[in-house]
């Protein structure tokens, strides 16, 4: 024991006291932070989506358009618990015209989480655009594709079924549809393309699809500009075929909303090629147009049921229109004027009769028709009664 000077504090010099106080922590310290126990639970490996196998490939104007099923499941037969990642991997073929493994490069992905805007009929759809300058310097010229799955950044599905794909020139987009609603069509009409899209003649067109989709009123309204990169504008279905720049669509319902697409149709060694969908139009045609004016209208005095009444029975031919809501009568003591309304209600029938009529006076009549969507036509030819004084 030694009494260190000034201070009063006594300390022991036992060495193997000072070992054990500073040795027994370092241990514990040892202890606990060395590797975990067996037994300790592991991670679960993220999974590996399987591999695609229906990979197909055609030409969609200045593009390939690749589709191809999206895996549901892992290797191990597990269900994904969200949609992969997709990854396009574009390649060139050897001489031979066989895939050239090592060329193939990833020229797009598509995030998991929007894979589901290119899903169209249970497949995944996407457009590889190519340059049209890389067309015109190699007409028919092969490109091959291969597409991945990823459901984590660790490990990607093997690669997907090879497919192989020949690309030609085709017209430009066409640049302007117009549209022009009439009261029984939508009138379409295009200018015929005359140019590749690399601005050379362009082939001799076979004539001209046109493709429709309808937007639903809750449907948000988008534009093309907003949407990713391969992406189709619309899962547009096929409207008609035709030889000539225009269409008249006769199967359209007023008030709905259509895009019109139009795609020019060429020959090449045998088979159809399409161009790029042209400029889209949206449409939405307004019910406007007045039915027809109700004919043959006739007019008849009758007696009353008390005496010295009368009153005009009136009828008139039935309108063929088939959106017709009704009819309206009019009565005049002015020529030339249409005058107030017979009842206030639409008549169901092309019928009416008229029993507040006074004697000693003259009256002109005429009918209209109206539609569901308040269209009134132009008053019919009309008819004159004259009531006369009864006889004393």
């Amino acid at each position: 024991m030694e009494n260190k000077e000034g201070t009063g504090i006594h300390i022991a010099r036992r060495p193997a006291q000072i070992f054990a106080l500073f040795h027994f922590p370092f241990s514990i310290l040892l202890l606990t932070s060395g590797c975990g126990a067996p037994g300790d639970p592991v991670p679960p490996s993220p999974p590996v989506p399987a591999a695609i196998k229906d990979l197909t490939a055609h030409q969609a104007g200045d593009g390939a358009q690749l589709s191809f099923t999206l895996p549901a499941n892992s290797i191990s037969g597990e269900k994904l618990p969200a949609p992969p990642a997709v990854e396009i991997l574009r390649g060139t073929v050897r001489p031979d015209g066989s895939a050239d493994a090592k060329s193939f490069r990833v020229v797009y992905t598509i995030p998991g989480a929007l894979v589901d805007s290119y899903r169209a009929d249970g497949q995944v759809r996407f457009t590889d655009p190519i340059a049209s300058e890389e067309t015109k310097a190699h007409p028919g010229g092969a490109v091959t594709y291969i597409v991945r799955t990823r459901a984590s950044q660790k490990r990607a599905s093997t690669d997907s079924n090879v497919v192989t794909l020949r690309v030609f020139p085709v017209p430009a987009r066409i640049a302007s549809l117009e549209a022009r609603v009439i009261e029984s069509a939508i009138e379409l009409t295009w200018p015929v393309p005359a140019r590749t899209a690399a601005g050379e003649p362009a082939p001799a067109i076979a004539g001209y699809r046109i493709y429709r989709s309808e937007i639903h009123p809750s449907a948000p309204a988008s534009s093309p500009k907003e949407l990713p990169q391969g992406k189709p504008e619309s899962h547009a279905a096929l409207l008609a075929s035709s030889e000539s720049n225009n269409y008249r669509d006769t199967s359209f319902v007023f008030e709905h909303t259509y895009v019109y697409i139009v795609r020019s149709v060429i020959q090449v060694e045998g088979d159809e090629l399409e161009s790029s969908d042209s400029q889209p139009v949206t449409v939405t045609p307004r019910d406007t147009f007045p039915p027809a004016h109700p004919p043959g209208l006739v007019a008849a005095l009758l007696p009353g049921l008390e005496p010295g009444t009368v009153f005009v029975d009136l009828s008139w031919s039935i309108n063929l229109e088939t959106d017709l809501a009704g009819y309206r009568v009019y009565r005049s003591e002015q020529e030339g004027k249409r005058g107030q309304l017979v009842t206030p209600e639409l008549l169901p029938t092309p019928a009416v009769r008229d029993r507040s009529v006074q004697p000693g006076h003259r009256y002109w009549y005429t009918a209209t028709a109206v539609d569901r969507a308040g269209n009134e036509s132009e008053p019919g030819t009309p008819v004159v009664v004259e009531v006369a004084q009864p006889s004393p």
